[in-house]
């Protein structure tokens, strides 16, 4: 299938590994001309929480993007006992005002010059929080899905579509990387590196773990002209994790 990128400035962050590289890397195959949004090793080395992101963002770029993938995030497994406040605010600027920045600055110039996409991956912890992760990531995952359809609301007539995926557990760093959320879980637990990994890729329908490019492809697909007719969804990218038809 033709995604009609070819030339398209597609704009992707937290875009130096797993999820991000993967969707960096696909739309680049389409043809798109990406610029990969990262703290270290994008085109453009920059924190998205900084106040100013936004605007840096849109400098960059030689013309108004067509998409933006709001991906940057993380999280870690940690008990809700041990979450300081500044925790819950790390993660508050990370997964809502970053995301929120960029597209208060973005939709409106892409909405100026025609159209776009907007695509902000969440998690199936925004929509069933995980009691083995960080409490304040599956809040503020939840809030941004509610951020999104906002922006699908405000957006959807001038052109500008924006929507949201969530994936469930995927083989990236973030899970099973030295030190990543796998060795936490197993730490936590008294498990072992690799039972907590059988157990995650088990506890889904599909009996396995995500991949990092099955979700890029999804993303790619809301990125496209393909992706028309959608606007305001939340697609469910898990595996079957989240076990709702919403």
């Amino acid at each position: 299938m033709d995604l009609d990128l070819d030339g398209r400035v597609c704009v992707v962050t937290g875009a130096s590994r797993g999820i991000g590289a993967a969707t960096a890397g696909m739309l680049a195959q389409e043809g798109a001309r990406v610029l990969s949004v990262a703290r270290h090793g994008g085109d453009l080395e920059l924190d998205v929480t900084a106040a100013d992101a936004a605007e840096r963002v849109l400098a960059a770029c030689d013309e108004t993007p067509w998409a933006l993938v709001n991906n940057a995030g993380g999280s870690r497994a940690r008990p809700l006992e041990e979450l300081t406040d500044a925790d819950w605010q790390h993660q508050w600027e990370l997964h809502v005002m970053a995301p929120m920045r960029l597209m208060k600055a973005l939709a409106p110039a892409m909405a100026e010059a025609g159209g776009g996409r907007i695509v902000n991956v969440s998690s199936s912890s925004g929509k069933r929080p995980s009691r083995r992760l960080d409490a304040s990531y599956s809040v503020t995952k939840a809030a941004q899905l509610s951020l999104s359809r906002l922006f699908a609301d405000e957006f959807a007539a001038k052109g500008v579509l924006v929507n949201s995926v969530a994936p469930g557990p995927v083989e990236s760093p973030a899970w099973i990387g030295e030190g990543g959320l796998a060795d936490e879980i197993a730490r936590r637990s008294g498990s072992t590196r690799q039972e907590v990994l059988d157990a995650t890729g088990g506890g889904a329908p599909i009996g396995r773990m995500g991949r990092e490019e099955e979700i890029a492809a999804v993303i790619a697909f809301l990125c496209s002209e393909r992706a028309s007719d959608v606007v305001g969804a939340a697609w469910s990218v898990d595996g079957g994790t989240v076990q709702s038809i919403i």
